[in-house]
């Protein structure tokens, strides 16, 4: 069944790219009510955005999204990574400021407060949207795409010319509990020339390298602490992956696989993935599927204690 939390959860923080302070609430929303952000602080027009594909603003550097109005929500990728990889399928988030909170740079702090809080499943079935045939987007040596698979997996391959990043390939089954365990507490990761660059154009203004980021520098890790896993840059990859696909407003059925992909790639290979009415359908989920979604029977005890 669908399912939504049990109360309020509340996080607060600083936004990675606008440095401002910001107050989130979480909320439980009704059976097919799906995801949507509002933003408190915007007086005089519609402050409602829609966590959806076909509202996302194409950008580089994290996922934002955009209504009618003109109003928008960014760095939603790890939250949305946490709703989905606890089964949270249904919430309303309202929001004070144009971006949500980098935490410590994973979805740990967003998963621990889901699971503290408590879920509870409501009285509508999940549907899913199965894979029926390959879809891919390429950009320059960047791919993405999308094959038919009984559950939805995931693999991903980056390469990077720092030699303390390299090259990095993982896979996963993204069913009982492996988003929290293996890939919830991965950091978002970059290296020190480009965090020069982004502040220098008035971004990643609240990054800092020991609270929220991983940055390397060639051959060194320069975050105090190093990594909390020696592949963590590519699970981190994964980690927003997970978030960006949940933007279809709903589990996918599918294998999914991205190599030097990013926010954007992801985004316009949802774009393709619905754009063709063969390649796709939604399938109400029997409870022999529901088993082996992500967030099915996931617990607090699975969070990554280094988190």
């Amino acid at each position: 069944m669908q399912a939504t939390l049990k109360s309020n959860v509340v996080f607060s923080g600083t936004g990675l790219h606008s440095g401002q302070n910001v107050r989130m609430t979480v909320q439980p929303a009704s059976a097919n009510f799906g995801i949507w952000f509002r933003r408190i602080d915007v007086i005089g027009k519609d402050a409602l955005v829609p966590a959806r594909w076909d509202v996302v603003e194409q950008t580089a550097l994290c996922t934002r999204i955009v209504n009618d109005a003109g109003v928008t929500v960014g760095t939603i990728e790890h939250l949305m990574a946490a709703l989905a990889g606890c089964g949270i399928h249904n919430a309303l988030i309202e929001i004070d400021a144009e971006e949500v909170p980098i935490m410590d740079g994973s979805a740990a702090e967003f998963v621990r407060g889901f699971l503290r809080t408590g879920i509870i499943q409501q009285g509508a079935p999940v549907r899913a949207i199965r894979v029926l045939k390959p879809v891919s987007v390429e950009r320059g040596d960047a791919r993405a795409e999308l094959v038919p698979d009984r559950d939805m997996q995931m693999e991903f391959h980056i390469d990077f010319e720092d030699a303390a990043i390299g090259q990095q390939t993982k896979g996963i089954t993204l069913s009982n509990g492996s988003f929290v365990r293996e890939l919830s507490d991965s950091r978002t990761f970059c290296r020190q020339a480009d965090v020069e660059e982004m502040q220098a154009n008035g971004l990643a203004l609240g990054g800092n390298p020991a609270e929220n980021a991983v940055v390397f520098d060639g051959d060194k890790v320069v975050s105090p602490g190093g990594l909390r896993h020696l592949d963590e840059p590519v699970r981190h990859k994964m980690l927003d992956a997970v978030g960006d696909l949940f933007l279809a407003g709903a589990p996918i059925l599918g294998r999914y696989r991205g190599v030097r992909a990013g926010h954007s790639l992801t985004n316009e290979l949802l774009r393709t993935l619905f754009a063709d009415p063969d390649a796709w359908c939604f399938e109400d989920c029997t409870p022999e599927m529901a088993a082996r979604l992500p967030g099915a029977g996931v617990h607090f005890g699975e969070i990554p204690a280094v988190a």
